[in-house]
């Protein structure tokens, strides 16, 4: 079966990074808001969002208010 040689590589390097820390996913987590405390500058936030509102909602909501 074909492997593409970039998917591969960055699998690879996930597995290294996970293993230096036992793949223990909360010693992982911190390793990485550390690595992003030393680099506020680089953090993108986004003002929150309206929740969408799907049509079915809507519909339902005129419902009930009548």
């Amino acid at each position: 079966m074909w492997q593409d040689p970039i998917v591969k590589e960055t699998r690879d390097l996930r597995d290294e990074y996970a293993r230096q820390f036992n793949y223990d996913i909360d010693a992982i987590f911190n390793d990485l808001m550390a690595k992003q405390a030393m680099h506020p500058e680089r953090i993108v936030s986004f003002p929150p969002r309206e929740p969408a509102v799907s049509a079915v909602a809507g519909r339902d909501r005129k419902r009930a208010s009548s």
